[in-house]
């Protein structure tokens, strides 16, 4: 599609996705559990075809030379499309987050307020080369009463199209506006710049998910509110008092279970007091496994299989399989260096100390903290959300991940009988 016809065509889809937004706002509980229930089963129907088209997107994407991390975000298969399917069923099991009442309170002069639950409005949602995300964004942004304009990669445009269909087939046969999820039709790159500055009209406000280049550019230029996280530079704290066979389990699998989410953990932070005790479990876990560390000093003393980091390390999100480690005097040493490198993102101690772990809890601010478990539950799915958008970093409207009662908004219903102010 030629550039001149960008805002023609986006500007389209925002009047459409306007009016099935407050078409979807009037709708009921019932009527999006079944549209939900309807695209999950059309997902798993036409398998197949989401199959199909994602062959085609894989063997763009090799020839594009993508890293193996990235071919492992797009790659779908049945047990992928199963869970897509599945996590669509979830969101619908949840309950209905509009209409909540979640605070009321009478005045003096007998006013009675509530404060209510609402849609956005329109949402729309970049992201990169992750299918998947089709399906949890349409399935959340229906959930929650959101139309939705989804702008996804162009190395997942096939695969994408298909499972957007899919979600279609489910408002459908609900009796909702297929324009309630939508997506755009280009991968003309001129089209995310026309969403991000010029559809105030239309776009109440911006999802991005994907890497640090894309989030930062949508931060740069939208144009109305962005919920969004820059990276995943995670971090795994290893206590002098955790125990061995712990620290191992879940130091390999923060890093190593999937590389390329952005719960991955990035960075191992260890107490130099225990690295006699307990470095070499964990190493050995971890070069067995096939990951690369890039170790401190004290590290690479520790260690001869480990590579001197540089500074720069600390500050990277791999979405592969290295992992940069650094030992530490104590609790207090593991959070200054978290606070000083980290995005915000997720963090765990592995402890049996209650002290230590309350106070990283309480001295960390990142939207993620856990005790003796994995990065990688960093995942609305794992928090009982049915799915998730993203792992919003910010500490404006949604914090951790982002699910359908995150997408809410709220209303104040004042009810009186007869008050006037003096």
């Amino acid at each position: 599609m030629s550039t001149q016809n960008i805002p023609e065509l986006m500007d389209d889809l925002g009047r459409r996705a306007r009016a099935a937004a407050a078409q979807l706002a009037r709708s009921s509980a019932e009527q999006r559990v079944a549209a939900l229930g309807a695209a999950a089963d059309a997902i798993m129907k036409r398998s197949d075809e989401i199959l199909a088209a994602n062959a085609k997107d894989m063997k763009l994407a090799e020839q594009k030379g993508l890293s193996g991390s990235m071919l492992d975000r797009l790659l779908l298969d049945q047990g992928r499309i199963a869970a897509m399917a599945d996590g669509i069923r979830q969101i619908a099991k949840l309950p209905d987050p509009l209409g909540k009442v979640t605070a009321e309170w009478e005045r003096p002069n007998g006013l009675r307020i509530q404060r209510v639950a609402v849609p956005l409005g329109v949402i729309g949602i970049i992201y990169e080369s992750r299918p998947n995300v089709t399906a949890d964004a349409g399935g959340l942004c229906l959930k929650s009463g959101n139309a939705v304009i989804l702008r996804g990669g162009s190395e997942s445009f096939n695969s994408s199209s298909v499972i957007r269909s899919c979600m279609v087939e489910g408002l459908q046969a609900a009796g909702l506006s297929m324009d309630a999820i939508q997506m755009v039709p280009t991968t003309d790159r001129d089209a995310v710049g026309y969403l991000l500055s010029s559809m105030q009209s239309s776009v109440d406000v911006i999802v991005p998910r994907g890497g640090k280049n894309l989030i930062a550019r949508v931060q740069a230029d939208a144009r109305v509110p962005v919920i969004g996280h820059l990276e995943g530079i995670c971090h795994v704290y290893v206590h002098a008092s955790a125990d061995v066979d712990t620290a191992r389990d879940v130091v390999l699998n923060a890093k190593m279970r999937r590389t390329g989410i952005c719960g991955a953990a990035e960075t191992l932070l260890i107490d130099e007091s225990c690295l006699a005790t307990h470095w070499s479990a964990i190493a050995d876990a971890l070069v067995d496994a096939g990951c690369e560390i890039r170790g401190d000093r004290r590290i690479c003393a520790q260690d001869s299989r480990a590579v001197p980091a540089s500074a720069a390390d600390w500050d990277t999100e791999y979405l592969d399989a290295i992992i940069s480690a650094r030992a530490v005097s104590g609790v207090d040493e593991a959070i200054e260096h978290i606070a000083t490198h980290g995005s915000g993102h997720t963090e765990a101690i592995i402890a049996e100390d209650e002290i230590a772990v309350e106070k990283f809890f309480r001295d960390l601010d990142s939207a993620i903290l856990l005790h003796n478990a994995s990065t990688q539950f960093a995942d609305g799915g794992e928090f009982g959300m049915g799915a998730e958008i993203g792992i919003a970093t910010g500490k404006i409207h949604a914090r951790g991940p982002v699910g359908a009662e995150q997408l809410t908004s709220y209303k104040y219903v004042v009810r009186g009988n007869g008050q006037t102010r003096p």
